[in-house]
């Protein structure tokens, strides 16, 4: 059952004071529960890389973040990056002021320029930060994702002061359909908020508390 579980899981350390010694933890923790990635900052990619290259887990890190603010030419050499070191999906940060300016067009084009550069070599999730967008913002955004080319829509990055909810969740998946992967992530912590967002329709959980879910523990961080 636990190994089931750890199949949703990208085991995630993004805190920006992280060490060596704390990513050599996570990946042998990734390693022997069989996460489905570890998530970390691109720095990090090369060595996870080499930690885990005759390995099921996956290397995964962000593009953009935490605030999706960079320039599209930035996020698109992140990218290309991140893949040359071995990384083999990326979690890229919408541009949410263009969001809410209801520059679609920017936002999509932002996305797509990202999932170009991934296609072929790495999935593509898209942080859409549902803490500071309105029900109808979260709607669009997933809706340019999905017409990007998108592999999944995550919830938060977990560090604009919100994370992931049943309802949410329930949103994104009934706004992108079947076809794409939906990812929580920010604030889940066990067990049960765990399957509940399993149970709401997500298809990948982005944790720290990897191990306390899988152990049925109350995890305490968020990254």
């Amino acid at each position: 059952m636990s190994k089931n579980l750890a199949s949703y899981i990208d085991h995630t350390l993004l805190k920006p004071a992280t060490t060596q010694e704390q990513i050599k933890k996570i990946v042998e923790e990734a390693k022997e529960h069989h996460f489905a990635s570890v998530c970390v900052n691109p720095y990090w990619v090369p060595l996870c890389y080499e930690y885990l290259k005759d390995t099921d887990v996956k290397v995964c890190t962000v593009i953009g973040f935490p605030l999706g603010a960079n320039s599209t030419q930035t996020k698109v050499f992140e990218t290309k990056q991140a893949i040359n070191d071995g990384a083999t999906e990326v979690d890229m940060v919408i541009n949410v002021g263009a969001l809410k300016a209801n520059q679609d067009e920017v936002v999509e084009a932002d996305i797509k320029s990202v999932v170009d550069e991934a296609r072929g070599k790495a999935l593509t999730k898209v942080i859409i930060e549902t803490s500071l967008l309105e029900e109808e913002e979260k709607i669009r955004a997933c809706k340019l994702a999905k017409q990007a080319g998108a592999d999944f829509v995550k919830t938060s990055t977990g560090f604009s002061g919100g994370g992931a909810t049943v309802e949410d969740i329930k949103l994104m998946r009934e706004t992108v359909g079947p076809e794409l992967g939906v990812k929580a992530s920010g604030g889940v912590r066990d067990l049960e908020s765990t399957q509940s967002m399993i149970d709401a329709g997500a298809t990948r959980i982005g944790a720290s508390a990897g191990v306390d879910i899988i152990k049925g523990n109350a995890g305490t961080s968020d990254y």
